[in-house]
C-alpha cells in the first residue's frame, strides 16, 4: 500500500498535504462517530438505574448530538481535501499521459486502437480519482474505528466482547477464503477484458455503417462477439466459485443478536446486574455493525487497492516499449530544400524483416517524385520516415544535407507537409480546423488557399462559411472529397517548402479527383515534393517515379523511360488500362 501511495504522491506536483490531512480527518470523523454510542449508553444506563437525573441525560444528549456534528464536519473535510487530491493526482496522470503519448513517434499509433488509448487513459484515471476521493480516507475510519469498537466490546463486559466475537471471526475466516491468489488473477483477467470489449466496442460502432448495408449482425463482427461471451464466462465462472461462500458471510455477520441475547440472558440469570447488562447489550447490539460493515469495506480495500495499482501500471505502460524521438537542443538549420535517402534500411518494431533494404534517392529542391508499386512494398513507409513517424535503422534521411534526427521537432515540421491519405477533420469551425498549425494567417490568406484547393465553391454554400462547425450534433458533415480539399488547403496555407503526399486521390470520385489534382498541381508549384499514387494517369508528367517493390527501388526514371523498359511499371501500366476499360 505505501508503495501505491508514493506513486499517487509523484503525481500531486507539491500539494503532498493535502491526503495526509484528508486522512487525518478521517480518522478523527471515526474517533468522533462512536462517542455518540457512548452517550446513548450512558443515558440508557440512567434510565435503567432507578433513580433517573434528567440533568445529566440531557447534558448526554448534547454530547451524544456535538460529537455526531463534528464526526460530520471532519467527514466533509476529510472529503473535499480528498477530492482535491484526486483531481490533482487525476489530471497529472492525463497530462502525463498525453506529454508521453505526444513524444512517441507518429507511426506508434498507426497500431493502436483509438478505442484502446482513451480507454486506458480517460478510465484508469478516473479509477485512480475513485480510490483517493473514497475508498482510501474510507479505508482510515474503517480501520481505526473497528480496532477501537474491539478494545471497547471488552472492556465493558469480556463475556458479551467474547459472544460477538464468534460469528466475526467466522465472518472473516470466510472473507479470508475468497481473498486467495486467484482473486488478483481474476482482477488482471477482468480488467484485460474490459479494455479489449471497449477497443472492440469503437471499431464495432465504426462499421455499423456496413453492418447495416449488408444485413448483418454482432456475429458477423467475431472480435467483437467474443470479447462480450469471454467477458460473460470470465465473471459468470467467479461469481459461481463465490456464492456459496457470500452467503455464509452474510449470515454470520447478520447472526450477532443470536449470540448477544443468548449470553446476556445468560449473565443476568446468573446474577448479573440487570440494567448494566441490557444496557451494555443495547451498546453493543448498536456497535458492532461498525466492525461487521469494516469487514467488507476491508475486502473491498484489496480489490481497490489492486485496481489502483493496477490503472497506474496500465497508464504508465501505455508507451513502455516505443521509445521516444529524442530531438537536439541545437538544431541544424537547412539552407536548401532538397530530399536526399541514403542507404536507408527499416524494420518495423516487432518484426522479423526489413520492410526497407537499402533505398537510395534524391529530390532536387523543386522537383517531384513519384512512388508506386504493388500494395505492401514500402511506399507509404518511406512517406513516413521523412517527418519522422519512425527513425530509420540504418542509413539517413536528409533535407538540404542535414539529416532530420538533427533537426528541432518544430524545425522539421516547419520543413515538411504530409497530406494524409484519410483526411482528418476535427469537431470545431472550419476556419480552425483550415488554419490548424499555421501562425500569423490572415483571411486574405484563407481565401487564396480555399482558391488554390478548390474549396471556395461549397464553402460558400455552408450556412455560415468558415464558421460553419464540422461534425457534432449540431454542425455539417462534408463528402470525402470535400474533407480531402479542405485537408490540402490546410497543407498550403502552412506552405512547407516540402510536401509529401499520401494517395492523396485514393477514395475520391472522378469529379472530387479533377477538383484535388487541380489542387496539388498548386500545393506542388515550386515544391520539394514526394506523393504515393495508386491512379497511374496522375503521375505521366512528374518528374521522376521510383518504383517500389518488396522494399526495394525495383526501377526508375520518368514515365516514357519506364516504359520503355517493359519492366514491372509498363506491366503496371497495362493492367491500369485494363481496368480502366473494363465495364459491366
Amino acid at each position: 500500500m505505501m508503495d501505491i501511495l508514493k506513486r499517487f504522491k509523484d503525481y500531486m506536483q507539491g500539494r503532498t498535504s493535502l491526503l495526509p490531512i484528508s486522512l487525518i480527518l478521517s480518522a478523527l470523523s471515526g474517533v468522533l462517530s462512536l462517542l455518540p454510542y457512548f452517550f446513548i449508553w450512558l443515558i440508557i444506563r440512567t434510565l435503567l438505574s432507578g433513580s433517573v437525573e434528567y440533568t445529566h441525560v440531557m447534558r448526554y444528549a448534547l454530547w451524544a448530538l456535538a460529537t455526531a456534528v463534528g464526526s460530520l464536519v471532519c467527514y466533509f473535510a476529510s472529503g473535499m481535501l480528498s477530492h482535491l487530491a484526486a483531481f490533482r493526482v487525476e489530471v497529472n496522470m492525463r497530462r502525463r499521459a498525453m506529454h508521453s503519448l505526444l513524444a512517441l513517434p507518429l507511426g506508434f499509433f498507426d497500431g493502436q486502437s483509438g478505442g484502446r488509448i482513451r480507454k486506458v487513459i480517460d478510465e484508469n484515471a478516473s479509477e485512480t480519482h475513485t480510490f483517493i476521493a473514497h475508498i482510501l480516507p474510507d479505508l482510515v475510519g474503517s480501520i481505526l474505528a473497528p480496532v477501537l469498537v474491539f478494545i471497547l466490546i471488552f472492556v465493558f463486559d469480556w463475556r458479551l466482547g467474547l459472544a460477538c466475537l464468534i460469528p466475526i471471526l467466522l465472518a472473516f475466516l470466510t472473507i479470508a477464503t475468497m481473498m486467495k491468489a486467484e482473486t488478483n488473477t481474476f482482477q488482471k483477467q477482468y480488467l484485460a477484458a474490459l479494455e479489449v470489449i471497449s477497443g472492440e466496442a469503437v471499431e464495432y460502432v465504426r462499421g455499423i455503417p456496413v453492418v447495416k448495408v449488408f444485413q448483418q449482425t454482432v456475429y458477423s463482427f467475431k472480435r467483437f462477439y467474443d470479447s462480450i461471451i469471454n467477458y460473460r464466462d470470465l465473471v459468470t465462472q467467479y461469481t459461481k466459485s463465490l456464492r456459496v461462500r457470500m452467503q455464509l458471510y452474510q449470515t454470520f455477520i447478520h447472526a450477532l443478536p443470536f449470540f448477544l441475547v443468548p449470553t446476556a440472558m445468560l449473565i443476568i440469570h446468573h446474577g448479573g446486574d440487570y440494567g448494566g447488562t441490557i444496557s451494555d447489550t443495547l451498546l453493543y447490539i448498536l456497535i458492532t455493525p461498525i466492525l461487521t460493515g469494516s469487514v467488507m469495506k476491508i475486502m473491498n480495500l484489496q480489490y481497490s487497492l489492486y485496481n489502483a495499482g493496477q490503472a497506474i501500471d496500465r497508464m504508465e505502460s501505455l508507451t513502455q516499449g516505443t521509445e521516444p524521438l529524442s530531438y537536439p537542443k541545437v538544431t541544424s538549420l537547412p539552407k536548401q530544400h532538397d530530399l536526399r535517402f541514403e542507404h536507408v534500411s527499416f524494420r518495423y518494431p516487432g518484426a522479423s524483416e526489413d520492410t526497407l533494404r537499402d533505398i537510395s534517392f534524391h529530390i532536387p529542391e523543386g522537383k517531384t517524385f513519384a512512388l508506386v508499386g504493388p500494395s505492401g512494398g514500402g511506399k507509404t513507409t518511406i512517406a513516413r520516415l521523412v517527418p519522422r513517424f519512425w527513425d530509420v535503422a540504418e542509413g539517413t534521411i536528409s533535407i538540404g544535407g542535414v539529416d532530420v534526427r538533427d533537426m528541432a521537432k518544430t524545425e522539421l515540421m516547419r520543413e515538411v507537409s504530409f497530406a494524409f491519405q484519410d483526411a482528418r477533420l476535427f469537431k470545431t469551425t472550419l476556419r480552425d480546423n483550415i488554419v490548424y498549425g499555421s501562425t500569423h494567417t490572415t483571411e486574405e490568406d484563407i481565401h487564396r488557399v480555399l482558391r488554390l484547393a478548390q474549396c471556395q465553391s461549397f464553402v460558400e454554400q455552408l450556412p455560415k462559411g468558415l464558421q460553419t462547425q464540422i461534425g457534432g450534433k449540431d454542425g455539417v458533415y462534408l463528402s470525402g472529397g470535400e474533407q480531402q480539399r479542405i485537408a490540402l488547403a490546410r497543407v498550403l496555407l502552412k506552405d512547407a517548402p516540402i510536401v509529401i503526399l499520401d494517395e492523396a486521390t485514393a477514395f475520391a470520385d472522378p469529379e472530387n479527383e479533377a477538383l484535388i489534382q487541380q489542387a496539388l498541381t498548386e500545393l506542388m508549384r515550386g515544391k520539394t515534393a514526394l506523393m504515393i499514387a495508386h491512379r497511374l494517369t496522375t503521375i505521366q508528367h512528374i518528374d521522376h517515379i521510383l518504383v517500389i517493390d518488396k522494399g526495394c527501388i525495383a526501377e526508375q526514371g520518368t514515365h516514357d523511360e519506364l516504359l520503355a523498359q517493359g519492366g514491372l511499371y509498363a506491366h503496371m501500366w497495362a493492367e491500369y488500362h485494363k481496368a480502366v476499360a473494363w465495364n459491366i
